[in-house]
């Protein structure tokens, strides 16, 4: 059905082609041929066959070689279909023409530069694009080649470059590649943190949330290198931003919290928060951190209360996990027993589950990807939630 939408723009073009041809071209037998074939593909189009529908208006492109718009549409459409060879010999033979304007001739390279991308000639992909960037193009053709330029390089893992060309867009034509962006910072910043230059780290995450101030990944390393450096405000301080970013994320910051709270000696602040949010952020993994500290200060069985009313409101398996540990740690022996075998089934359901989950795509693992390894979108994979998750 794709395909068959597609076609559609190539077919009015190749209309378009032929009622100018009709205007302009007195040779009647080549007119008759080209409307026979132009009406063919229009049945096989409506009969939805495509293959057929794309030979004919292939063999009504031929007669009617004018049709410049028509032959890119027809190349991408090659290209949509994975035969990206006859696309970039259509462009090739474009190119080679004498009578080409400043802006097809651009256009055409643009769309062979696209050719190229897709088939993995990354090189010559990227070669092609710079020449088109110094070329002065429309501005439509310009914009095109930066986007496609910074898609290339992040495919390469050249961020720093990719972030290069970025530099050089507006704020108009930046817009869509906030989120590829931001992470492209955090990459490099992740570079950095390894070879402990926390400055140029922290610089780049900075960057990172100027493009997307909804970065929660760039609050989390910045809160990983305030902890290596014992900077424990300046970690929690990060850490807390993530609930006004995407509250689902809270579930990744409860460790590295308890840790910074721990090391100020303010473990009242940190139940404080731990309140806070489970009452407007209700997660099984903040509630979990709120039981241990009850069984730290009140003891089990107080613990497994709350857990008990919590799993009420909203049941988990973790939380249900949880709360049988509780009761194995100090059942009797008899009933401590049943209770690690029950503990042992709960257990392989909860490990055979996913941890996150694609927005894009549905994509699921137990490692937080922050691109999708399956769509390669940026930013789409979350922390899963409800029976099974947070």
């Amino acid at each position: 059905m794709n395909e068959y939408l597609f076609i559609i723009p190539l077919f009015i073009a190749v209309a378009m082609g032929w009622l100018l041809g009709r205007r302009q071209n007195n040779k009647q037998p080549v007119q008759n041929t080209l409307q026979l074939e132009y009406f063919r593909g229009l049945d096989f189009l409506l009969s939805e066959k495509t293959d057929e529908a794309i030979d004919s208006f292939i063999r009504a492109l031929e007669i009617n070689s004018d049709t410049i718009p028509a032959h890119i549409a027809l190349a991408k459409l090659f290209r949509k279909k994975g035969d990206v060879e006859r696309a970039i010999q259509i462009h090739q033979s474009l190119l080679a023409r004498s009578d080409l304007s400043h802006d097809d001739f651009m256009r055409i390279q643009m769309a062979l530069a696209l050719d190229y991308y897709a088939v993995g000639l990354l090189d010559r992909a990227e070669n092609l694009l710079l020449e088109i960037r110094s070329q002065r193009p429309a501005a439509e053709v310009l914009e095109s080649a930066a986007a496609l330029l910074i898609k290339l390089y992040a495919k390469e893992k050249e961020w720093g470059q990719a972030l290069e060309v970025a530099q050089q867009l507006s704020a108009h034509e930046l817009q869509g590649l906030e989120v590829e962006l931001s992470h492209y910072c955090c990459e490099l910043a992740e570079r950095y943190m390894a070879q402990q230059r926390y400055r140029h780290a922290i610089s780049k995450l900075n960057k990172a949330l100027s493009f997307d101030y909804r970065c929660i990944r760039a609050n989390l390393l910045l809160a990983d290198i305030a902890i290596k450096q014992e900077e424990w405000k300046k970690a929690i301080a990060a850490l807390k931003q993530i609930a006004g970013q995407d509250s689902v994320f809270l579930s990744e910051t409860i460790f590295r919290l308890r840790h910074c709270y721990r090391a100020l000696n303010q473990p009242a602040e940190f139940e404080r928060l731990m309140k806070q949010w489970l009452n407007k952020y209700p997660s099984t993994s903040i509630m979990l951190a709120l039981a241990d500290i009850i069984v730290e200060q009140q003891g089990a069985y107080p613990a497994g209360a709350f857990i008990t009313d919590q799993l009420k409101k909203r049941p988990s398996l973790k939380g249900f996990n949880q709360l049988i540990d509780l009761y194995i740690a100090h059942a009797a022996k008899g009933t401590n027993e049943s209770l690690m075998v029950l503990r042992g089934l709960t257990g392989q359901l909860e490990l055979s589950k996913p941890v996150y989950h694609c927005q894009q795509c549905g994509f699921t693992g137990k490692l937080l990807h922050w691109q999708c390894p399956s769509c390669q979108n940026w930013g789409t994979t979350k922390p899963i939630h409800g029976l099974e998750g947070e």
